[in-house]
């Protein structure tokens, strides 16, 4: 089996949070601390270094919060694609890693065993995107709103983050597709032919998107 010498994590922090109105990232949660010091301090335990694409304000955040020589920064981009190619340029100037988790800094209820068990299974794929199975009916609708089609719904994966990769295959995508505008990086494997293992989560790593979410 595959041994990593270097695990990475970049976990994503340069949203506007224009749904929630304010910084989600800076938010308190019940156990004191901030979204986003929540989420990095989960996945420290399993990574050599994190490096955080964010605005000026979330960094000076987390440096008065977090004192760890693990944490990097990185600049945000204009888009979600942006700011982890930036993070990557990041990891390769710093040598690179074996493998890199991606991770929403919106999502801070995060399970480590998830965690771990991605890691684990980034020894057998290059890819492994962290989600659940719908539970809803999926209806497919045209432009007037009529229904067209229902999915089946066991056939419907809805993903989460972490999504892990081979740090040389993620790097390669994002140089080939910098053009692109994908809003989920394990998209554009799929979109190359590389093929990307789907790993069961759990419902409560849900991702803060409203004030509700908090709760």
């Amino acid at each position: 089996m595959n041994t990593f010498d270097k695990i990475t994590a970049i976990i994503t922090a340069g949203g506007v949070s224009n749904r929630f109105g304010s910084n989600k990232l800076l938010e308190p949660l019940k156990n004191g601390k901030s979204v986003i010091i929540t989420a990095i301090e989960k996945f420290l335990p399993f990574c050599d270094e994190i490096i955080i694409p964010c605005h000026d304000d979330v960094k000076e955040h987390i440096e008065k919060f977090t004192a760890c020589n693990k944490i990097k920064f990185a600049p945000f981009g204009e888009t979600r694609q942006k700011s982890i190619f930036n993070g990557l340029l990041t990891c390769k100037d710093a040598g690179g890693c074996d493998i890199v988790l991606i991770h929403d800094g919106a999502r801070p209820f995060i399970e480590p065993e998830t965690i771990k068990e991605t890691i684990e299974k980034l020894k057998e794929y290059k890819g492994v995107c962290v989600g659940v199975y719908a539970t809803d009916t999926i209806k497919i609708m045209d432009e007037t709103g009529k229904i067209i089609k229902t999915i089946d719904r066991n056939t419907v994966f809805c993903a989460q983050t972490p999504q892990g990769f081979d740090f040389e295959t993620i790097f390669d995508a994002h140089k080939k597709l910098q053009d692109k505008n994908f809003t989920d990086d394990s998209s554009m494997l799929e979109y190359l032919g590389v093929e990307v293992y789907a790993l069961q989560g759990t419902r409560t790593n849900k991702k803060i998107t409203f004030r509700e979410d908090l709760i």
